[in-house]
């Protein structure tokens, strides 16, 4: 078994290489100094060194024309978070249904879905490594389908939550895999998009969700809330025929040591261009990658393991990541129809502008894309969280004025307004960037353990909310932006000081630069040293290889 810790790559310092370029030969790189150290990494070099580059040069037409396959599976992966987030919106929105309060009384019923996605996400972890992504999912998506049975056809308060709770399992195994998917098939110029996507699966879910639920404004029959739930099925019955015909994740192959077959599904993923595409040297990349984690410490694949050694710092981050989701109030896009209708607005015109702040959420995450492409991840965090910040602010003082018809649609198309700038930054970029700060081999893990902290914050928002907005109980209405802004600050802060940039860098990049332990500030520019030094310098006998369909 390679060591946990390795000293002899001390001695090469990343803010060295562009002193050092004159001194050696294009081969004399990183790869070469971490095939020096780990020799069976040797015969993996060359193809490694060839896909990096490769994919560091592709642009996003070229990726398109080779990765149409992979962006369809992913896109019909990632579905599965469309219905999560038609179920979630939809339990939030029963809020407002006086037949559902009848029935059930006023229970909160996202708690216990809570509940039961946390369960699920720790199954989640020994199922997709043991099983696969593919075959986990599809044994999640068919259960669901059988656990939709008990809230439909609830009869008390206690079959409808026992419901959610197991509902709760499958979709708990959901909010990682679409993610961590995407990110082990997508290359660098595409993964972005991709992996912002899953947050627009949520969003049009969610817009489904409310939208189910307006047409049934006025609705006095139980099926104003039995109906919205039966169409759940709609919804998996498509996607579990999509998955099955799905190819398994290369990753996943590649680190149970099936390489071939990890060749094959890749052959599935991409489509042959006069551009070029060799196989065999993305296997050679994934493989690379794959021992060098191995040798750096992630021997084993575990969740002790993403706490120990670099793993602690890159699941801090991680975990903050999404915990930051929940500081900036996005669950005003929750909770959208109950802060308007508490705000004053009839049931009807709440679920009518929860409608329209999906609709412009959308729209947000399209918008999203064009700034990606010319801006780093780190950066569009924070400006989005300060935006964010900065609209609490106005709309808690706004909370103060008499209320009246104008402040209480000011105050709703301020949360409408808050909730465009979340998709146009926060929401989009946080699925991009708790994908690529774990290392490929504790990905899953570590990612589990971030929407787990995630859950848990929700649990706590879930349950402040509610109370804040209920005129029966705190009553703070639109004051209630204080708390979440009081919240965001300390996240801008974390975020300042320990989000790093990881625009533009393969995954043995940043695999290395937190070896090196790089400060936040100098994951970009080690970026620029790294390409200078020649660590993307091809040897001609590779450079000249055909590519492999």
């Amino acid at each position: 078994m390679a060591p946990k810790h390795r000293d002899d790559l001390a001695d090469v310092s990343f803010y060295e290489l562009p002193l050092r370029q004159s001194s050696r030969s294009h081969h004399e790189d990183i790869f070469s100094d971490l095939s020096a150290s780990i020799p069976s990494l040797q015969r993996l070099s060359a193809g490694a060194r060839a896909a990096t580059r490769a994919e560091q040069k592709m642009s996003l037409l070229t990726g398109c024309q080779l990765y149409p396959k992979a962006i369809a599976w992913s896109i019909v992966i990632s579905s599965t978070i469309i219905m999560e987030g038609y179920d979630t919106a939809l339990l939030v929105s029963f809020y407002t249904f006086p037949e559902f309060k009848q029935k059930y009384g006023s229970p909160d019923p996202s708690q216990p879905a809570v509940v039961g996605q946390i369960l699920g996400l720790f199954m989640n972890g020994f199922l997709a490594d043991r099983f696969g992504y593919r075959r986990t999912i599809l044994t999640a998506l068919a259960s669901l389908c059988f656990f939709i049975l008990l809230p439909f056809f609830a009869v008390n308060v206690q079959m409808f939550l026992a419901g959610q709770v197991l509902c709760g399992i499958p979709w708990g195994i959901f909010q990682t895999l679409a993610t961590t998917y995407a990110a082990e098939v997508m290359p660098v110029a595409l993964r972005a998009y991709i992996l912002s996507s899953v947050n627009m699966c949520w969003l049009i879910g969610q817009l489904c969700a409310v939208g189910v639920v307006r047409s049934q404004a006025g609705n006095e029959s139980e099926w104003a809330y039995r109906l919205p739930l039966a169409l759940q099925w709609a919804l998996a019955v498509p996607i579990i025929i999509g998955v099955y015909f799905a190819p398994e994740s290369p990753g996943w192959l590649i680190r149970k040591e099936r390489h071939e077959e990890a060749r094959k599904t890749l052959l599935r993923l991409t489509q042959a261009h006069e551009d070029g595409c060799n196989v065999d040297e993305i296997v050679a990349m994934m493989a690379h990658t794959n021992e060098t984690e191995k040798y750096l410490g992630s021997a084993n694949i575990t969740y002790l393991d993403c706490f120990r050694g670099i793993n602690l710092r890159r699941t801090e981050i991680a975990c903050m990541i999404w915990f930051t989701q929940q500081a900036s109030f996005s669950s005003s896009g929750t909770y959208a129809a109950y802060f308007y209708e508490q705000a004053g607005l009839s049931v009807q015109n709440s679920l009518t502008l929860a409608i329209g702040m999906y609709g412009i959420a959308i729209v947000g995450g399209f918008l999203s894309w064009f700034w990606m492409r010319r801006a780093g991840r780190r950066r569009i965090y924070l400006i989005g969280l300060a935006a964010s910040m900065a609209i609490l602010g106005l709309a808690g003082g706004i909370a103060f004025l008499p209320a009246t018809d104008a402040q209480s649609w000011t105050l709703g198309g301020l949360i409408t307004l808050l909730t465009f700038i979340y998709d146009l930054s926060i929401g989009p970029i946080c699925y991009v960037l708790v994908a690529e700060i774990p290392s490929t081999r504790l990905r899953v893990k570590t990612v589990i353990l971030a929407r787990i902290v995630y859950n848990i914050a929700s649990i706590i928002t879930n349950v402040l909310t509610p109370r804040m907005l209920n005129p029966t109980a705190w009553n703070w209405k639109g004051k209630s932006c204080f708390f979440f802004l009081g919240f965001s600050a300390v996240c801008f802060i974390w975020c300042y000081l320990r989000l790093p940039e990881t625009f533009g860098l393969s995954y043995l990049e940043i695999d290395m630069l937190f070896e090196k332990k790089a400060k936040t500030s100098k994951f970009r520019e080690l970026q620029r040293r790294l390409a200078n030094s020649g660590y993307f310098s091809v040897p001609n006998e590779v450079e000249n290889q055909p590519a492999i369909w």
